[in-house]
């Protein structure tokens, strides 16, 4: 082809500085250009086009302004956006959004109408609509729920994290509609409110008396079953998700979808040493893993306590039946996330293990994790591996140092976790009864 074109390359202007329109200009040159390169293989010759002083002569045009969009379809282009990739659980958010938005603003409302007082109209919207409005007022309307709530004062309102979740996304669709050059500015930038407590404040490790309350849970002194009857003594001993996961989040600092999407070939040995790898995918509807950032895939040694109770002979009984995920009695919801219904769960236990607190939860776990390895004096940038955190340093100079060599050899991850301890907890009762 190239011999008979003389370039191996061909360049077409599409005559339009708009995105939208340039997409769909494209999908027409190239069809042109396939049905042209069709006709040089069916005859081997050039198809006869006219030269520059041939062509008629057109007048030069302007670009027509775009169509003024509405919101509703400023939404829907915007989630259909091929660039980007979104979780389930984010799309979601950005429908209630559209429904939000929607509800304010009216269902023609274009987005070249919406300035910097609406954008604050929103906000003061999202300061008082009630958290889980959805389940606590069904029968209202996300904006008639706000509403509500700001005539009557009711208490219980999204926190600042979420209304500044919410702001954000809505700060996203409008720079992308001012890149589709739909808007000259984002109306919305740096509108968000003031969150006065401390990220560090928001959720507090477990205390020596709440790990004490969790371990000595029936599920783990004896119960009826690991299902409705987890929290009811009983003679029996099941090991299976609902015993192992805050077991592995104590002595791993794992998340807790990254422990409950695990894979049986998730765990396998690496230099002589048993560790978990967190991954992403594979990404088929069934067994699909999904990671919260980039630094969080990583492999992180089996901590010498997890063994000793028993967590690798678990893991080969589970590779001899065959199994491709490590708990598979754990359901994930219609967000496509094993966390969520875990999650519910895990709320009862605390409560009927008498363990619940304000400001802790599972993720105290990865907190308890933090403090253990801070103890052990452990290297930071060790830690950092270990915890799948991400340093934090923006700077080029940091970005470059992190992109050099391997990272840290499983044997002196190991030797690191071997040092995180909790001294005043007892798991004794956990490792498997010897006999002969």
């Amino acid at each position: 082809m190239a011999g008979i074109l003389g370039k191996t390359e061909v360049m077409r202007s599409l005559g339009t500085g708009y995105r939208a329109d340039a997409v769909r200009k494209a999908r027409i040159v190239a069809a042109e250009f396939e049905q042209q390169w069709r006709d040089i293989e069916a005859h081997g010759t050039l198809p006869v086009i006219p030269t520059p002083h041939e062509r008629p002569k057109i007048a030069p045009t302007h670009p027509a302004p775009p169509a003024d969009k509405t919101l509703r379809q400023a939404f829907e282009l915007f989630r259909s956006d091929p660039a980007k990739q979104r979780t389930r659980k984010t799309d979601l958010h950005y429908l209630n959004l559209i429904e939000l938005t929607v509800g304010l603003w009216g269902e023609n409302r274009t987005i070249r109408s919406i300035d910097r007082e609406a954008s604050r109209e929103l906000l003061d919207v999202l300061l008082w609509l009630p958290s889980n409005a959805e389940k606590k007022f069904p029968k209202l309307s996300p904006l008639a729920a706000a509403r509500m709530s700001k005539e009557k004062g009711l208490t219980g309102r999204l926190s600042p994290a979420s209304v500044n979740g919410y702001m954000c996304k809505f700060r996203a669709v409008m720079n992308f509609c001012q890149n589709e050059g739909w808007i000259e500015r984002n109306p919305a930038k740096g509108l968000q409110v003031i969150d006065r407590v401390r990220r560090r404040d928001k959720r507090l490790p477990f205390s020596a008396e709440q790990l004490r309350l969790i371990f000595d849970a029936p599920i783990y002194r004896g119960c009826v079953d690991d299902w409705a009857g987890y929290a009811t003594p009983g003679y029996a001993h099941p090991r299976r998700g609902r015993f192992w996961v805050p077991l592995i989040a104590l002595f791993s600092g794992m998340r807790m979808n990254e422990i409950c999407q695990l894979h049986v070939a998730d765990i396998h040995r690496l230099d002589g040493v048993d560790c978990f790898f967190v991954t992403e995918g594979p990404s088929d509807a069934d067994n699909g893993k999904r990671l919260k950032t980039e630094a969080s895939e990583r492999f992180i040694p089996v901590h010498p306590q997890l063994a000793e109770i028993g967590f690798l002979s678990f893991v080969e009984q589970r590779r001899t039946a065959g199994a491709v995920r490590l708990f598979s009695e754990l359901q994930k919801s219609s967000t496509g996330y094993y966390s969520d219904p875990f999650s519910k769960w895990f709320r009862r236990f605390l409560e009927r293990a008498g363990a619940a607190r304000e400001k802790t939860c599972f993720h105290s776990f990865r907190h308890c994790y933090r403090d253990a390895l801070r103890e052990a004096r452990i290297e930071h940038e060790v830690a950092l591996a270990l915890g799948g955190w991400s340093s934090g340093n923006s700077s080029e100079g940091g970005e470059t140092a992190a992109a050099y060599g391997r990272g840290y050899r499983a044997q002196t991850l190991y030797d690191a976790m071997g040092r995180i301890a909790y001294p005043d907890l007892d798991l004794s009762h956990l490792k498997p009864e010897r006999t002969g």
